[in-house]
C-alpha cells in the first residue's frame, strides 16, 4: 500500500493527511516518510553488442544521462568508443547528443559531467539528420554505433552512399603513421590503422564493427594479438613494407572511384 500527501504545516508539528476511507495503514500503523522525488524511475538504457559492462561504469553511464537529461533537451544520447571495452584503458567517454538545440555551450556541460563524475567527456551534439546522414555516408560512424549504449532505441534504416572524396579525406589523416612511426604512441598507432582498414571494408561494403576491423588487422598485417599495435611491439620495416603496400591499394580505390564519379558528372 503506497499514498502520496503532501506535508501540512502545524502548530506545533508538521503533518500528512491520508484519507480515512482507505485499505491498508491502519490506524497506529508503522510507516515510513519519505521524498517522493527518490522514487524516481532510473530507465534502463539499451546495450548494442556491450555484453557486459563494469558496475562502476553503468554508474556513470547513468549518471552522465541524468546530467545531460536536466541540461539540454534531446531525442536520445549516445555512449561509444573505449570506454566501452573491458577495463579502465580509456582517456575518456564519447557522447553523441541528438538534439536540435546546437548552440548548447559544450564546455560548460563537459565541465559539469566532469565535476559529478570525475571523468573527462567528449561530446557531439547532432541533429538526426547530421546523424542519418553521417551513417549514410561515413564508415567512422558506422563504427561508433556498432558497439554502443543509448539511453533510448536506436531505429535507423540507412542506405549506404559512398562518397569517395570524403574517404580521401578519412585516408590521409592514416599516412601520418608512415613519417611519424618512432614517435607515435601505440595507442595512435592502431588508431590510424584501424582508420585505413575501416575504410577498406567499407569500400568493400562489408559490415563493420570492432570485432570485423580487429581481425582484419591482424589477418593483414600477420598479428597475433592487437595489442602488439597498442603496447607498441611493431617491427617497424616488416610492418611499414606492408602498411604502405596496404594503404596504397586503398587510395587506388578511392581515386578510381573519384575518377569515375567525375566521368559521371560530365556525362550527365
Amino acid at each position: 500500500m503506497e499514498m502520496v500527501g503532501r506535508i501540512s504545516k502545524g502548530t506545533i508539528m508538521d503533518q500528512i493527511y491520508i484519507p480515512k476511507n482507505r485499505i491498508g495503514l491502519a490506524a497506529g500503523s508503522y510507516v515510513v516518510i519519505k521524498p517522493l522525488e527518490s522514487e524516481k524511475v532510473i530507465e534502463r538504457p539499451y546495450f548494442y553488442n556491450v555484453k557486459s559492462i563494469e558496475p562502476i561504469k553503468l554508474e556513470i553511464v547513468n549518471a552522465a544521462i541524468s546530467i545531460i537529461n536536466e541540461e539540454i533537451n534531446n531525442e536520445n544520447i549516445i555512449i561509444t568508443g573505449s570506454f566501452l571495452e573491458k577495463g579502465f584503458g580509456f582517456n575518456d567517454i564519447d557522447i553523441i547528443i541528438i538534439s536540435e538545440n546546437k548552440s548548447r555551450n559544450i564546455l560548460s556541460l563537459k565541465n559539469n559531467l566532469k565535476e559529478k563524475t570525475g571523468v573527462g567527456f567528449h561530446i557531439i551534439i547532432l541533429d538526426n539528420q547530421s546523424l542519418i546522414k553521417g551513417l549514410q555516408t561515413d564508415p567512422l560512424y558506422q563504427m561508433m554505433l556498432s558497439k554502443c549504449i543509448s539511453k533510448k532505441r536506436i531505429l535507423y534504416k540507412i542506405k549506404t552512399e559512398v562518397n569517395f572524396k570524403i574517404l580521401d579525406l578519412y585516408l590521409l589523416k592514416s599516412e601520418l603513421l608512415i613519417d611519424n612511426f618512432d614517435i607515435l604512441k601505440g595507442d595512435e598507432k592502431y588508431y590510424l590503422i584501424r582508420n585505413s582498414v575501416v575504410i577498406s571494408l567499407y569500400l568493400k561494403h562489408k559490415k563493420i564493427n570492432k570485432e570485423i576491423v580487429d581481425n582484419e588487422i591482424k589477418k593483414i598485417f600477420g598479428l597475433k594479438n592487437i595489442d602488439e599495435i597498442k603496447e607498441n611491439m611493431l617491427d617497424k620495416e616488416k610492418f611499414l613494407k606492408k602498411y604502405k603496400m596496404f594503404h596504397s591499394q586503398v587510395f587506388k580505390k578511392i581515386l578510381e572511384g573519384i575518377k569515375n564519379g567525375s566521368k559521371q558528372e560530365k556525362a550527365a
